[in-house]
């Protein structure tokens, strides 16, 4: 073998709130023998997301928690040092779930061959990866925009978010993103040609939202929660639909908000307003993959859909910028460049 150790983060304690340097740890560990059909991995990228942050947590959710002493999970573009696989050669790259380490051992019926010559390795974890499909399934199952209606999206400037109202422009709805920060609204609008841009740290939030939503909100992409959707649920128009993607703005809660009980409340709007709110993940549609990708790539070469990548150098700073993104510091997909390609 080309290497028989890693260098990898490990989750140390569980958080309590928002996760601190002192959740994570950094160890050496040896990697288990190729078996036939396995590959040895040299990490290249790194991928950073929010649901992260649950996986590090006992709480109930869609999938199990890590124990402690596990290896950070994450998705990852590698390149093979070493197969003993038919389907893989020394050299090409691949999409893999290896976590936050540098080096790794998986199944090649695992792992997913990328061709760099179509698009730059970094987008099988953005645009083309993960968020991307997460975009697309939750607008095209759930969202379903009709042409002059208003889609609201949150975390407007994220992965998720930006493609959310890209796609939703190609399907001539109108668009209005909220995001954290002027250089983000000014992003929204004049890159990616969002209709409207609000910034949630405004004081005026709700109104900003209300006026920019003259005849309501038909479709509203959740990524955040919190006060975000305190402000949108008013506006919100009879058969609206609300994708539940995901809700960073309470992943670090430790205690119930206080407070009167809002869940009467919400309930007789979602009756009264015939509402139709779904949580999903993207592998509940997994059967799209093959049209996303067809789909996507088609839009990204006529310049249709657009990208931002934020890229962070090192392993040893993905707990510091994980923090970080919790936070919102982040602007575009999060990506942590392990190692040169």
């Amino acid at each position: 073998m080309a290497t028989t150790t890693t260098r990898r983060i490990a989750l140390a304690a569980r958080p309590v709130g928002e996760p601190r340097a002192s959740d994570f740890r950094t160890e050496q560990t040896e990697l288990p023998a190729l078996r036939d059909g396995d590959v040895l991995l040299r990490i290249v990228y790194l991928s950073l997301d929010p649901y992260m942050r649950g996986r590090m947590s006992t709480a109930r959710s869609y999938a199990q928690p890590m124990e402690i002493g596990d290896t950070m999970v994450g998705g990852t573009v590698a390149q093979v040092v070493e197969s003993r696989a038919r389907s893989l050669a020394v050299g090409d790259y691949v999409l893999s779930y290896s976590g936050w380490q540098t080096h790794a051992v998986a199944p090649a019926r695992l792992l997913r061959k990328l061709d760099p010559r179509l698009a730059p390795l970094s987008t099988a974890l953005g645009v083309l990866g993960m968020p991307g499909f997460t975009a697309y399934v939750g607008l095209k199952e759930i969202g379903k925009p009709l042409a002059g209606e208003t889609l609201v999206v949150a975390a407007a400037s994220g992965p998720v978010g930006a493609t959310v109202g890209q796609l939703a422009k190609i399907r001539h709805a109108r668009i209005v993103g909220i995001a954290g920060g002027a250089e983000k609204c000014r992003y929204l609008v004049d890159e990616l040609n969002f209709d409207e841009a609000i910034d949630h740290r405004a004081a005026d939030f709700a109104a900003q939202l209300e006026d920019a939503c003259p005849r309501g909100i038909d479709v509203y992409f959740e990524n955040v929660g919190g006060a975000v959707w305190s402000a949108v649920l008013p506006l919100l128009n009879d058969f609206a639909r609300i994708p539940v993607c995901g809700l960073v703005a309470q992943y670090n809660a430790t205690d119930v908000p206080a407070g009167p009980d809002r869940m009467p409340g919400l309930m007789r709007e979602i009756l009264s307003r015939h509402l139709t709110l779904r949580g999903f993940i993207q592998s509940d549609f997994a059967h799209l993959q093959r049209d996303f990708e067809r789909e996507m790539s088609v839009w990204l070469q006529a310049g249709r859909i657009r990208y931002r990548e934020d890229i962070v150098d090192g392993l040893d700073h993905a707990p510091e910028a994980f923090i970080g993104l919790l936070r919102g510091k982040n602007f575009g997909k999060l990506i942590v460049r392990v190692a040169d390609e």
